[in-house]
């Protein structure tokens, strides 16, 4: 009986074809397409919900790079970058918020023969906020010593009594010495410190103080609203 010898050779490793290589990239890229659907799901959903809520997401699409050299301070006037109390509950107010509109800053008093001037300034207020008016009122006890009370005390007086909207700020000093910083700059600015209750300075959209008004000046008067009207008209 013949018997064949079998030859055996050592087995060598099989070299792997071009399509196996291929089907880990596939998968992996598939995994990651499904990821990338599902992150923009949750951002739509994320801002469908918002729409509803107020809420965005905080996953937001880039901003456009701001201009060279720019920063938030440089964004908001030098006659601005203050922060300040507000009257009814003493939260601080950036007043850089107000960027960009025309403001209309008045020291005011509850005791003083101008005190009915709250309602033309709230009327100026009413009428012309849409188009970008900003009034500022701060309580002063410099004049007369006719607004003593505390924050509250004056809050009965503008809000409850006169009804007024307009932004309100803790009582401060405007003049002298002690004024506050803001108050100082507007009287340096406008080359006029207040002289009593009710002085009235016009600020423009680019913080810039162009006309300051007497406590004898009414808010409805023309030579004032004239004045308003024209910036609120300007770029």
């Amino acid at each position: 009986m013949n018997r064949h010898r079998m030859s055996v050779h050592p087995s060598t490793p099989s070299t792997p074809s071009a399509a196996s290589t291929r089907v880990p990239a596939v998968v992996a890229w598939v995994a990651a397409s499904r990821s990338k659907r599902t992150h923009l799901k949750g951002l739509v959903a994320g801002c469908v919900l918002g729409a509803a809520t107020g809420l965005m997401p905080v996953q937001v699409a880039a901003q456009p790079p701001a201009a060279a050299g720019a920063s938030p301070a440089a964004q908001c006037p030098a006659l601005l970058r203050h922060t300040m109390p507000r009257l009814q509950d003493e939260a601080p107010q950036p007043l850089c918020q107000y960027a960009g509109r025309v403001l209309l800053v008045v020291n005011t008093a509850s005791q003083c023969g101008y005190t009915p001037q709250y309602k033309g300034l709230e009327a100026l207020h009413a009428k012309y906020a849409a188009r970008g008016l900003v009034v500022m009122g701060f309580p002063s006890n410099d004049f007369g010593g006719q607004e003593p009370g505390d924050a509250k005390q004056i809050g009965d007086t503008c809000f409850n009594f006169y009804g007024v909207r307009f932004p309100m700020f803790s009582k401060v000093t405007v003049k002298g010495a002690n004024a506050h910083p803001f108050y100082a700059q507007v009287a340096q600015a406008s080359g006029q410190s207040p002289g009593w209750n009710f002085h009235k300075y016009l600020v423009d959209r680019q913080g810039k103080v162009v006309a300051s008004f007497k406590s004898d000046i009414e808010p409805e008067d023309r030579r004032l609203t004239a004045a308003l009207e024209k910036l609120l008209t300007a770029p």
